[in-house]
């Protein structure tokens, strides 16, 4: 891969030669498709000739007629692969036509996939767009398996310790320009099928459960002698020595055992086999990552555990897949025959929970590899599309301050972002950003908080330099009440700030992280006289309790607030407003400004969208 083409032009590039090969695969499975049909029919009149010629007229179509069946069945099976290879390029090319969106942040055009619900209770997920159409966890969306889904959502709702942030950032920058083994990753996810955590659960529960039939040594001997006397008798009454028909008792035997016993072995194949088929993509998946050359020390720990058990996992996972393909036979109609004459289930299962206890413990450490390798995937892929962002610097022993040049917010794209030189804290400070409607200020608090949160999962950040301590997140945002239960949007809104107010003090008794609170137009559920007291005790609370943060607010009042001079560090966003022929514009150019706004824009708004209403005239008395 050329690392001098932007990821735009490297994708499209890429996307043009998958298809291609995709067309060139299409066609070769059309002429195989025609040759198949060709060796059938062909085979067919022969053998037809065969049947009808008779005597030693037969011998040479009958031949020909066997020798065109066998190409019929060799076809077929490369039939099957050129197939799988074609659908292999046509999910490739996929893969690199939604990164070209998802750069663009062209969220309409990208795959309406579930993209997770954020708990309305999260301290942040909601309020900083991690999850849903337009957010975070879609712009990262290049996970596909469930423990990749899973192991980038806990990501985000949690800081990882420095330690193995800068392990991750590691892992992360070498994995950003192995273009190749990432879109494998990817399309080995997607030709898995959407797997859900129940079925995997459900999966990790028998591979680490006690097997069954081994603890039943009576039934693991019958499931052994019962088809050997079967042949014995059969073998003997036809030689004469028993009644020929003895060996059907032998059969009925075993039927018996199987309807009694066989529910318990049929339950245990649904329980082993509830992600069939996924097995032979986990299995590319394991050995694509076990052959990869990499160096980062997190991702050779991930190799090291798919090498957990002795064989590589990709061995004893292909060894799954054949034993679930031998467990299918239950489903066909020759089951039953071949049920009552050798018990082929019990083998199965004996064979199936060797697996189990030679490699059932070292599924869940494979399946947890995975689910961070995709994890570390998809944070690459964020890397890589934006060559301009940094990987923070996550700074422990410092004083607790937040800076960041130009940062901007991950989730606007290029030609609409505005970037802007931030800092929060030390502890005994807070950033009070002021500003009219529209300005910017909202937009700034959550370009801190998404960022903090892309650092401290391991990725990159949407700035040139960020530094970062150790802090938890708490943010008063998009407030929203509850008729369900029956909480207005004022008495939701002070639950809120008490969850951030608790958080501060546990976390200072904690000691291991500071508390970065996000509060956007606090407490405007009530009258002006009254927020402004509780909004400043609140501010004030918070300083004390050795939390940093930014405070948003149009309210210029907050910011002349005594008690609160000393610890604010005032900055702001202003607008330009023009009238020109008889019409009245506003624009905003989203630079932050040191020092309080001096403008309101309310009225003017109301011109613009043409509630431009005269002040009714006093009531008479």
């Amino acid at each position: 891969m050329s690392t001098t083409q932007d990821p735009v032009t490297t994708y499209r590039a890429r996307a043009a030669r998958f298809d291609g090969e995709r067309d060139r695969l299409a066609a070769r499975s059309r002429r195989i498709s025609f040759a198949r049909i060709a060796a059938f029919l062909g085979a067919l009149a022969l053998l037809v000739r065969a049947e009808t010629a008779g005597g030693s007229d037969a011998a040479l179509p009958a031949v020909g007629g066997a020798a065109l069946l066998a190409v019929f069945v060799g076809l077929v099976a490369t039939h099957r692969r050129v197939e799988r290879a074609r659908r292999r390029m046509e999910e490739l090319a996929r893969v690199n036509r939604e990164a070209e969106r998802r750069h663009a942040r062209d969220w309409a055009a990208l795959p309406g996939e579930d993209f997770g619900v954020a708990d309305p209770d999260h301290a942040y997920a909601v309020d900083l767009d991690l999850f849903g159409r337009a957010s975070l966890f879609q712009l990262l969306g290049t996970a596909t398996t469930a423990p990749g889904r899973s192991t980038l959502r806990d990501w985000l709702l949690a800081p990882a310790p420095p330690a193995e942030v800068r392990e991750r950032q590691a892992a992360v920058a070498e994995l950003a320009p192995m273009l190749d083994l990432r879109d494998e990753l990817a399309v080995r996810g997607r030709l898995e099928g959407r797997s859900t955590p129940k079925e995997l659960e459900r999966f990790l529960e028998w591979a680490e459960g006690e097997p069954w039939l081994i603890h039943r040594p009576a039934l693991v001997w019958a499931s052994r002698l019962i088809p050997a006397a079967t042949l014995a008798l059969a073998i003997a009454g036809a030689i004469g020595l028993v009644p020929g028909s003895l060996w059907l008792a032998s059969v009925v035997v075993a039927l018996l055992v199987s309807f009694t016993a066989g529910r318990n072995v049929h339950a245990i194949f649904g329980r082993a086999f509830s992600r069939a088929g996924a097995f032979r993509q986990y299995a590319a998946i394991f050995r694509l990552l076990a052959e990869a050359p990499f160096e980062a020390p997190r991702l050779r720990a991930l190799q090291h555990a798919l090498a957990a058990g002795g064989l590589p996992a990709h061995h004893r996972m292909r060894r799954l897949e054949r034993l679930m393909e031998l467990s299918d036979v239950r489903f066909s109609m020759l089951h039953l025959p071949i049920q009552a004459l050798t018990l082929w289930d019990f083998h199965v299962l004996r064979a199936l929970e060797r697996w189990q206890l030679e490699a059932g413990r070292n599924a869940r450490r494979w399946i947890e590899a995975l689910g961070e390798a995709e994890a570390l995937a998809a944070l690459a892929a964020l890397a890589f599309d934006n060559p301009g962002w940094a990987f923070p610097e996550i700074v422990e022993n410092d004083a607790p301050v937040i800076t960041a040049e130009g940062l901007g917010h991950p989730l606007l794209p290029d030609e609409v972002r505005v970037a802007n030189d931030v800092r929060v804290g030390p502890p005994g400070t807070f950033l009070l950003v002021t500003g009219s409607n529209m300005s910017g200020k909202s937009t700034l608090l959550r370009a801190i908080g998404t960022n903090v949160v892309l650092g401290q999962a391991g990725g990159p950040v949407c700035a040139r330099a960020m530094r970062i301590p150790p802090v938890a997140v708490y943010t008063s945002m998009r407030v929203q009440d509850s008729l369900e239960r029956g909480v207005s949007y004022f008495m939701a809104e002070l639950q809120r700030l008490k969850q951030v107010v608790d958080a501060a003090h546990e976390t200072a008794r904690a000691g291991e992280r500071t508390l970065l609170y996000l509060l956007d137009e606090i407490l405007h559920g009530t009258n002006s006289a009254e927020r402004q007291v509780a909004a400043r005790r609140v501010i004030a609370h918070l300083v004390d309790s050795g939390a940093i943060g930014a405070v948003s607010t149009h309210d210029l009042a907050l910011a002349d607030a005594e008690e609160l001079t000393a610890a604010s560090h005032p900055v702001h966003f202003s607008e330009t407003i023009r009238r020109e022929n008889g019409r009245t514009t506003m624009s905003f150019d989203y630079r932050l400004r040191d020092g309080v706004a001096t403008s309101t824009n309310a009225l003017r708004l109301m011109e613009i969208v043409g509630l431009d209403l005269e002040e009714p005239a006093s009531s008479p008395a």
